[in-house]
């Protein structure tokens, strides 16, 4: 299909350069096979002999697993593999490390794809099986006998910060906080970003108002569930189909947690329904792999709606504490904050985002927030959408609101009075470069839809949020053909339309019609490391 853009007059980025085709309207590479049901997602794919994976999930929401007795399940005429905990390998205990928005550690990582000593939340992974059929499938799971001892479970943080709460994680030592020998906590980690003295800074205003909030997990809510294809042959080859916002990282994980050269590891991305953060984990992939090379037969396995919102992570609920102070005339004094984050059963909740975040937004003398990473008897949390932020930003502008109302300012012009600059020293530590607040405050207060009446049971809301932004690795290539097109290989998954957009840059470059530009993306042997 070709495209039936013309060149545009004023299409740039405000450097007062015209281009051809970037700022144009389109036509999406990918728009013709979306709107006819051609376009292939997770669970789309079928190989030759391809067998089905399903999971046994814990009902309990804190358990022991004495036992695993899969006898009878591998004994059913149609099942081909059975795994449990004895499949995957312990991985070495280390810090928490950074993975695109989102902390991971691989020793949590192995027990949160399948349960090992414990089950840790209603719906953790205790076995998986492959059969020809999903009936099969389904009777075999009914099979496994679990011997289960039934422990006390906590979810909410604030409880499961309390003396005597029912703890997650024995061996769990807190990070960034004195702790006596020998005790036991769900405090993962204790984080603290600030400058100046609060104290001083409440002694100087006319106004202080200080407020608690409790928000509650909020799962991300893509309308294509979990799903993939794996198939691992006898020596040792393995290939991956899987909806995913990063194939790389999916390879990475699964290499790790089946002891695989990634090398050996091909991982194709499926067209994606939607992520919002919460496809950037493994769960079925390293089941499905290890299920694969059991059996020596491909595997497909995808999660049902009520699984997914069981088994797979939300955005963190949190109990949020702010106390702000300020003068009449509308200057923040002060701004202080504690921030109580839950990160399901495994370390790693996005609370150090969110205590950069939450004051961000404002130029401060005096300035505290303090955030804690809790253990719950929830699935270990995942991404969502500038992960940890909004929770943390809700709390603070709900409370700057308020104070705008009480000294009687407007609600813009009271950010405003307190913006950022270039220069300013940021709530976390860096000094901002040009950050643009000031500008979007005034574009947005001198903006008709600002200025218009409200109607009766009209109202209008007023915040001011912070990301600082993550960027990663990524790589791409161009191969020429004879025809004079290009065909453009790109290695990050299209979440939202990078075909489209890196096309149209393709083309501008190269002097070349957009129709001329063919877009792919690429499975993990095709280019270097993208995250």
């Amino acid at each position: 299909m070709t495209s039936s853009n013309k060149t545009q007059s004023g299409n740039g980025t405000g450097n007062g350069k015209d281009y051809k085709w970037v700022g144009t309207r389109a036509v999406r590479p990918d728009g013709v096979d979306k709107v006819t049901g051609r376009a292939k997602f997770g669970a789309d794919l079928h190989l030759p002999n391809m067998l089905v994976g399903k999971v046994l999930r814990s009902p309990h929401a804190h358990a022991h697993i004495r036992s695993i007795d899969t006898s009878a399940a591998e004994a059913l005429s149609g099942v081909k593999a059975v795994i449990t905990r004895d499949d995957f390998s312990d991985q070495p205990k280390g810090a928490v490390q950074p993975a695109g928005e989102m902390m991971i550690n691989y020793r949590d990582m192995v027990r949160n794809v399948m349960a090992r000593e414990k089950a840790l939340y209603e719906g953790h992974a205790i076995a998986a099986v492959a059969a020809v059929n999903a009936q099969i499938a389904a009777k075999a799971l009914l099979l496994i006998k679990v011997d289960f001892e039934v422990l006390p479970h906590v979810i909410d943080p604030v409880a499961a910060m309390e003396s005597g709460a029912p703890i997650i994680q024995e061996d769990l030592m807190t990070e960034g906080m004195e702790q006596s020998p020998g005790a036991m906590t769900n405090i993962a980690k204790r984080v603290e970003f600030g400058h100046g003295d609060v104290a001083v800074g409440f002694a100087e205003a006319d106004v202080v108002i200080e407020r608690e909030f409790t928000t509650q997990p909020v799962h991300q809510g893509y309308i294509e569930p979990h799903a993939c294809v794996a198939s691992m042959t006898e020596d040792g080859q393995g290939e991956l189909w899987l909806s995913t916002q990063g194939h790389y990282v999916a390879r990475g994980h699964c290499a790790t947690l089946l002891g695989l050269d990634v090398s050996k590891l091909r991982v194709q991305a499926s067209e994606i329904g939607g992520g919002f953060g919460g496809k950037t984990v493994v769960y079925l992939e390293p089941l499905a792999l290890a299920l694969s090379r059991k059996a020596c037969q491909p595997v497909k396995m995808a999660m049902t709606r009520e699984e997914v919102f069981r088994a797979t992570g939300p955005t963190s609920g949190a109990h949020l504490w702010v106390k702000v102070g300020v003068t009449n005339d509308g200057r923040i004094t002060a701004a202080d904050a504690v921030l109580k984050y839950q990160a399901g059963a495994f370390p790693g909740s996005p609370v150090a985002q969110g205590a950069q975040c939450a004051f961000a937004p404002y130029e401060l003398d005096h300035v505290r927030t303090v955030g804690y990473d809790i253990l719950v008897n929830r699935p270990k949390v995942a991404a969502y959408r500038a992960p940890g932020a909004p929770i943390a930003e809700y709390a603070t502008e709900s409370v700057m609101d308020e104070i705008a109302g009480v000294i009687g300012m407007d609600p813009l012009e009271f950010r405003l009075k307190n913006a950022p600059k270039e220069g300013s020293q940021s709530s976390y530590g860096p000094k901002f470069p040009v950050i643009g607040c000031i500008e979007t405050l005034e574009a947005a207060r001198d903006h008709d839809h600002y200025q218009s009446p409200l109607k009766s049971g009209q109202g209008r809301g007023v915040a001011t949020g912070y990301w600082f932004n993550i960027g990663g690795q990524t790589s791409a290539t161009l191969n020429l053909s004879e025809d004079g097109s290009v065909a453009l290989v790109l290695g990050t998954v299209d979440v939202g339309g990078t075909r489209a957009s890196l096309s149209m840059m393709a083309a501008e470059e190269l002097g070349i019609d957009l129709d001329k530009v063919r877009p792919m993306v690429s499975d993990t042997s095709a280019l270097g490391y993208n995250m």
